[in-house]
């Protein structure tokens, strides 16, 4: 007698593995009555089951232990920020240039385990910013480009089956959204740079304000040197509070509008003396 697993042994693979071995375990259990078909289909599904498991173990195990800069803005707060992004499904992060957003965000994302079950992507508008922040993260973490930390652009896909971060242009990730339209590869999104507003980072914004809907799991982070809270927050529309960011960075945020469906987090990351938190809403101060 073959004995099926029990689908809740699935939520030990991948995110992109779940729903078609979930299928595939559907359609065996329509097959129960033909038992040389069953008892064929079923090795195939513990091979894959098994592979898939193996892939989680190995990146457990091998998940790193990021330290963080004491001499970066956002590594003096990293913990409030770590809290955020645990606590709310989207964070919106607006952060000088050498604040250190784009380099220590993806480590944060680490320490509350993201990165196992499903990558953190990252992306950036360029090929070349891709590469260079990939091989920046990996030597921070120590390990090689390709391992822990890869990239994939145009020509190049330096990503194995261990790889926990993964750089990528929006255009890429954009592309992968024909192959995998709920982005299962993915536990963490980073949307980096969003302020350049190409028709990429404006079709990546939109797709995903659906996804989130329907991905509940899916952490989503858009960051920016110079972006535009008042128009990406309730574009975002999972966001529970629209924030005033004064151009002058030296007047509190003020809470503005009514409250949408779910809570999120509005950072900053400033050069003013004063910091500022309050509720869901962290100012990081000491730019350089």
């Amino acid at each position: 007698m073959n004995e099926l697993p029990n689908p809740d042994e699935l939520d030990l693979c991948l995110l992109a593995d779940r729903y078609p071995l979930r299928k595939r375990l559907q359609g065996l259990q329509r097959l129960m009555a033909d038992q040389p078909a069953v008892a064929e289909g079923l090795a195939r599904f513990r091979e894959s089951f098994e592979r898939s498991r193996a892939i989680v173990e190995l990146r457990r195990a091998t998940l790193p232990q990021p330290e963080f800069p004491p001499d970066l803005p956002i590594s003096q707060k990293w913990q409030e920020i770590a809290g955020l992004i645990a606590t709310n499904q989207v964070i919106v992060l607006c952060g000088e240039t050498g604040s250190g957003k784009s380099t220590q965000l993806p480590k944060i994302c680490l320490t509350l385990g993201r990165g196992i079950f499903g990558r953190i992507g990252h992306t950036q508008p360029r090929r070349i910013a891709a590469r260079t922040l990939a091989n920046r993260i990996a030597q921070e973490l120590g390990c090689q480009p390709g391992t822990a930390v890869g990239y994939k652009v145009r020509f190049h896909d330096q990503v194995r089956p261990e790889t926990h971060i993964k750089l990528l242009t929006d255009g890429m990730l954009l592309a992968e959204v024909q192959q995998d339209r709920f982005l299962n590869e993915y536990d963490t999104l980073i949307i980096d740079e969003a302020h350049e507003r190409s028709l990429n980072i404006d079709f990546l914004l939109g797709y995903l304000k659906g996804l989130l809907r329907k991905r509940p799991d899916l952490k989503l982070i858009v960051t920016s040197a110079t972006i535009d809270t008042e128009r990406f927050g309730p574009g975002l529309h999972k966001l529970n509070e629209t924030v005033e960011y004064s151009p002058n960075r030296m007047t509190p945020l003020r809470r503005l509008g009514q409250p949408f469906e779910v809570a999120h987090a509005v950072l900053f990351l400033c050069s003013d003396e004063s910091s500022y938190i309050t509720g869901h809403t962290l100012a990081v101060t000491g730019g350089r």
